[in-house]
């Protein structure tokens, strides 16, 4: 009897140790996994912020992206405002080349001039030469030439005319036709509406035949052309020194309709 009590009570000890080191395991186990749980809490909030800083650089990434479209923009816009100016500058400096020189002989305005012409002087007979031996050379006298010119102009060929005019003028300096011929030239921009140009070519008259007929006509037309510039004070000084300085002149009958605001009678 005593003998299997014995082996009960040594069954129930090897029980109780079996069961201490299951527990001792399981706390073990436990305890790595408790670890491996924070570990693993730890890369997910690495990773959490690893991709929180991704997405601010990438949200920085494009606002600066968009910083740059903008200023790409603006460079374009700017070299586009600049290329303009540039070719604005090149055609005003080409229109001022163009004023500064006389028309091209192939002109042919269609715009009639404001004035009819005088009648052409009478032709002087050339004085006839001996006959050479080799081709006559082309004999023409002043009033010859200046009546060819004046017809270029009648035919509305205002770029040769002023050719012809000019080439006059060289060549026969002290003519009394200069200030006419200096005259046509005149009328020759202002009937092209070259206002600013035709300026400066009455006030030759005036320059090289102070004493000519056409110096009150060339003034006249000088404060028609301050008025086509929108120079209305200037235009009424020049017609009244019409008006003064050449009283008996038809331009002064001209400039007195002007001054009084009848533009249809006096620029007929």
């Amino acid at each position: 009897m005593a003998r299997p009590l014995a082996l009960v009570i040594v069954a129930l000890l090897a029980t109780g140790c079996a069961t201490r080191a299951s527990y001792h395991r399981i706390r073990t186990d436990v305890a790595t996994l408790r670890g491996e749980v924070t570990d693993l809490r730890q890369a997910q909030e690495a990773t959490s912020h690893e991709l929180a800083r991704t997405a601010a650089e990438s949200r920085g990434l494009d606002t600066r992206l968009t910083e740059l479209d903008k200023a790409h923009k603006d460079a374009v816009a700017e070299v586009a405002a600049l290329r303009a100016r540039l070719e604005a500058a090149e055609t005003e400096a080409r229109d001022a080349k163009a004023a500064a020189t006389p028309p091209s002989p192939t002109a042919r305005p269609t715009v009639a001039p404001v004035e009819r012409p005088p009648e052409p002087a009478p032709r002087e007979p050339a004085a006839r030469a001996p006959e050479p031996r080799g081709p006559a050379p082309r004999v023409e006298n002043p009033e010859q030439v200046y009546n060819a010119a004046l017809a270029t102009f009648r035919a509305h060929e205002y770029g040769q005319a002023v050719l012809d005019f000019v080439d006059f003028i060289a060549k026969h300096p002290g003519h009394r036709l200069v200030g006419n011929a200096q005259y046509w030239i005149g009328e020759a921009y202002y009937v092209q509406r070259d206002y600013r140009q035709a300026l400066v070519e009455f006030q030759k008259v005036i320059d090289v035949a102070p004493s000519s007929p056409k110096v009150p006509d060339a003034l006249l037309k000088m404060g028609l052309c301050h008025r086509a510039l929108r120079d209305e004070n200037r235009a009424r000084q020049t017609w009244d020194r019409v008006e003064k300085d050449y009283p008996k002149s038809e331009a002064a009958v001209k400039a007195r309709a002007l001054l009084r605001g009848k533009t249809s009678t006096a620029t007929r």
